[in-house]
This record gives C-alpha cells, structure tokens and sequence, in this order.
C-alpha cells in the first residue's frame, strides 16, 4: 500500500504545461501586434500621413446608426450563409461518395478540388462572370428560349452563387479527411439492419462527422463574411454593398485611407466569432463520443452501393462539371482571345497563342510563380507541424491546452485586407527591415491559415482515441515520443491534406500579400489581380491557365503520395 504524502507535501498540477507555454508564446507572438494595432486604430482618427489621429469612438457609435452600414450588415449576412449553404452542401455530398462507396471514377473529385484551391480567387470570380455575364454563354442560350429574358449575376444572388461553388473545394476537402477517418462499420451495421444508403448517410455517416462540421462551419461563415474578391467585382457592379466593399469604398472617397473605420469593422468581428466558436469548445469537452479509430482492428474501407454507385457517379461528374471544368474552359477559351467579346463562332477563328508568349520570356512573370511556390511551401510547412502539435495539446486536455485552440482560432477575426494593413504598420515599426520582403507575406500568411491547420488537426486527433497513446507510455515512451510515433502516423492523411490545403490558399489569396509586397516580392494573386484592374482579361486568363498547369502537377503529385501513405499504412 502506498503510504500518504507527508502533510504540506501535497502537489498541485501544473495550470499549463511546458509544451502549451512555448505554443502559446508563438501564437501570441504572432497575434498580438496586428491585433494591438487594429483595437488601436479603431479608437483613433486616421492622420493625412497614415498615422493615428484624435482619440475617437464615432467609428463604433456608426455601426449602430447608418442605415447604409445596417443594410450592407444584412446583405452580408445572406451573402454569408447562402454561399455558407452552397458550399458546404456541395462539399459534404462530394465528400460522402468520395470517402464512404464504391462509385465508378470518385477520386476525380480530388483533382477538381486541388484546381479549383489552386486557382487564385480572382480569377475563379473572373471566369464566372465570363460565364454568366450580359454577353456571357449562359445568357445567349437563354435568349433563344421562347420566354427570352436573361440573368443579372451582377447581384446578391449572383455573388453568392459564385462565392458558394468557390467554397465546395474547401469543404470537400476538410470533409473527406475527416470522413476518411471514421469506421465504416457502423454504416454496414446500418445497411445489414435493413436501412437505405441514404438513411444510414443520415443517421450514421453525417453524425460521425459532426467533429469536422463544427470545425467547418466558423471557417466558411466568416470566409464569406469578409470576402471581398466576389463582392468587389460582383456586387459593386450591380450597387449591392456588403461590409468589406462599404468600408473599401469608404477608405477610398475621400482619397485616404480610413483605417479607423475598419478596425471597428474587424473588432467587431470578435464577438461573431466567438459565438460561433462556442459549439466547437463543447464539442472538445464531448471528443470521446466522436472517437471511431481504437485498437480494436480499424480498417478504412468503403460502402457498396450496389446499383447506386452509378448514380453517384453522375452526382460528382455533374459537380465536377460545375466547380471546375466550365469555369477552366471559360478561361482557357479568353486566353487564346486577342481580345474578349463573348463566346461566339468568330472568336473561334480567332484563336491565338500570343498571349502566352510574353509568360516563357524571363522576367516578373517567373519571378512571380517562384515567390509564389515559396511562400506557399514555407506557409504550409510551419502551419501544419505547429497546429497539429497544438491541436494534440488541445484535444487531449494538457494543462492550459483550451487556450491553444483560442489562440489558434482568433485569426478568424481579422479580415485578409485589413490583417495586411496591420502588419504593414507593424513591419515598417520593425527593428528588423521586414517591410517589403517575402519572409514579411510568410509571417503574414502563418498567421492568418492558423485556424485552417487548427480545424484539419483537431478533427484528426478527434477520431483517435488516448488508449493508443497510453498504450505507449505504459510501454515506456514519453508523451512526446508516442504524439510523434503513434499519433503523428495515425492522423498523417489529414496533416498531408492540410499542408495541400495551406499551400493552395496561401498561394492563391490576393488581400493579404496586397500591401506587404514589395519589390522582388511579387506574389502570383497579386500579378492577376493588377491585371483585371488594367482591363488585361486576355492576358490574366493566360497566366492563370500556366498557373493552373502546375497546380494540376501538384495535385498528382499530392495524390500518389496520398495513396502510397494510405496503402503503407
């Protein structure tokens, strides 16, 4: 029998362990001064120079007395759920064929979503609008049905749509990680029980991905709610204004910037994300109940749906169709355009390849493309190692553990345009000459994917229960040697999806790099977006196939390292 500690001897637990303190100490790092700045400048007039000027709270007394702010505030919430809805239903239907049956042909869905993320949001926009616009090819074949009429894209509906299908490869993404990593045997049970494919979807399959939902749900919502890309070239068009394009306008009427108005904006944005963090806190405190992969002989392996497969498989051609494939081809046909008039026989005599002939001469073009694989490749590489470590801490309940997940989150807050403003002020105050620099877009870009690694992390380690690593350290290893040896392993599909999906996003946002690119640091996004502002669609469309061709090398190369990992393991 053990004997009683001495009296006074008694030791309390640590309130944060060695390993929460160093990830702690990072995030905060990285999050405090742009955060300092932004609460800062939103109590403060901005100066003729940049600068802060007199103390002031009309920035937030606004928020709740102009009607144009309410009504932009309205729109961007429909904005934000519709293409919420849109894209997280399309990606979770691709999801579930992808990961749990056996349909014809269902890893097409993988290489369309790799494009799609790999195209740079601008450009996605873009090729949407050649789509649907007034002299766009959906139009011409309306006008030859008897009732005529046509549809104005340049509106609310419309930017959702586009927004909504450009959101389908993120969550298909994050779905099938997370989907991939559940038992199917509870699907068989439901099957042999005598239930449909649809029903045991429903009752089994979705439920047991409610972990990555929860996780989903804020990343969308508040992507949409600080878009800017759709609604700049979308609604501006067509006089709709959300928040992010009634502040754009608002720092540029009066010919300064009003960064005062949009830390407002952005501070406000906490309380929305924290209500919408709340139900992912409580599902951390009930992990246990989502835990599928034991040790008790799991084995990935999907459902047969018979006769069905085939109608699955037309589902996903149909949403490979939609997401990729027409808004590709809708770039390619531009790019051999001397000029863009609309889709008709005469531009087909037209074709040309003079507008890829500047692309293979040296100069800003390559410059571009390697900024660009670096700054993805260095986002990725810090991202994922870092937030699968935290999420571990965070999921398993270490001392202090719940703040990692906080930490790793707040980034959600900070709209990408402003984020850039903030660290521009940030970068310029330096000690260090940071401002202008591609290391300035990579501490930038860690920051802001933080929640993306966080959300992929988390479910991973969700699905795998602690008696694995128990297992070990009773055996002998340490906490840390059975997170690298047994957890790492089990949840390494996830991480690699994380690092493609990390790379994809760095590389193609267009707002964050916008500001802290300096010279010899020019960034793909950026490149195209000067383009649609010159009215250069021919030539944008150009660099955006090239760009594209690489992303689909990249695509194949993550999906046979995928496969050999999954087969290996």
């Amino acid at each position: 029998m053990t004997s009683p500690p001495a009296a006074g001897l008694t030791t309390r637990p640590p309130r944060f362990s060695p390993f929460v303190l160093t990830a702690g100490a990072v995030l905060i790092l990285l999050i405090a001064p742009p955060s300092v700045f932004l609460v800062n400048v939103s109590l403060h007039e901005t100066a003729a120079d940049g600068g802060l000027g007199a103390f002031t709270t009309r920035f937030y007394q606004q928020i709740f007395t102009e009607r144009l702010f309410a009504e932009s505030l309205r729109n961007t919430l429909v904005y934000a759920v519709g293409s919420g809805v849109i894209g997280i239903t399309i990606g979770t239907l691709q999801a579930l064929i992808v990961e749990r049956t056996n349909a014809p042909g269902r890893q097409l869905a993988f290489y369309g979503a790799i494009l799609s993320l790999g195209v740079p949001h601008v450009l996605y926009v873009v090729a949407w609008l050649l789509l649907l616009g007034r002299s766009g090819p959906i139009n011409d074949l309306i006008g030859l049905l008897p009732f005529g009429g046509g549809l104005d894209v340049y509106s609310l509906w419309g930017m959702t749509l586009i927004e909504g299908v450009g959101f389908a490869p993120l969550t298909f993404l994050m779905m099938s990680a997370a989907l991939g990593a559940t038992d199917p045997s509870f699907e068989e049970s439901a099957l042999m029980s005598g239930a449909g494919p649809l029903r045991a979807f429903a009752r089994i399959t979705l439920r047991m991905g409610v972990p990555a939902l929860c996780g989903l749900l804020p990343l969308i919502f508040v992507k949409a709610f600080e878009s800017f890309e759709a609604p700049a070239l979308v609604g501006l068009a067509g006089n709709v204004n959300v928040l992010t394009t009634t502040i754009w306008q608002s720092a540029h009427a009066t010919g300064a910037p009003n960064y005062g108005e949009a830390g407002a904006y952005s501070v406000c944005l906490v309380a929305i994300v924290i209500a919408l963090l709340l139900p992912q806190s409580r599902l951390a405190r009930q992990a246990h109940r989502y835990q599928t992969v034991t040790g008790k002989g799991f084995r990935p392996r999907v459902v047969d749906l018979g006769r069905w497969r085939y109608a699955a498989s037309a589902i996903l051609a149909a949403l490979f169709l939609l997401v990729t494939i027409i808004p590709l081809a809708m770039l390619i046909f531009a790019s051999l355009q001397p000029f863009y008039e609309g889709v008709t026989w005469g531009a087909l005599s037209r074709a040309t390849l003079e507008n890829y002939e500047p692309l293979l001469a040296p100069g800003s073009f390559r410059d571009a493309i390697l900024n660009t694989l670096i700054l993805a490749a260095s986002t990725a590489s810090f991202v994922v190692p870092f937030t699968a470590l935290c999420a571990w801490l965070a999921a398993r309940r270490a001392p202090g553990g719940w703040m990692l997940d906080h930490l790793a989150s707040a980034p959600l807050v900070f709209p990408a345009l402003i984020l850039s403003v903030a660290f521009l002020n940030v970068f310029v105050n330096a000690p260090i000459p940071l401002y202008g620099t591609l290391l300035s877009i990579v501490i930038a870009s860690s920051m802001r994917f933080l929640p993306y690694g966080m959300r992929y992390a988390f479910a991973g380690v969700l699905r795998i229960h602690p008696d694995l690593e128990d297992a070990a350290s009773l055996s002998g290893a340490s906490r840390a040697r059975a997170f690298t040896r047994i957890l790492l392993p089990l949840i390494s599909t996830s991480l690699i999806g994380a690092w493609l999906l990390v790379f994809l996003l760095s590389a193609q946002t267009v707002s964050l790099p916008l500001m802290l690119a300096g010279p010899g640091a020019e960034v793909m996004a950026v490149t195209l977006f000067d383009l649609w502002q010159n009215g250069q669609v021919t030539e944008l469309a150009a660099m955006g196939v090239v760009w594209i061709v690489l992303m689909t090398m990249a695509s194949v190369a993550f999906h046979v390292i995928m496969r050999k990992r999954l087969i290996v393991g």
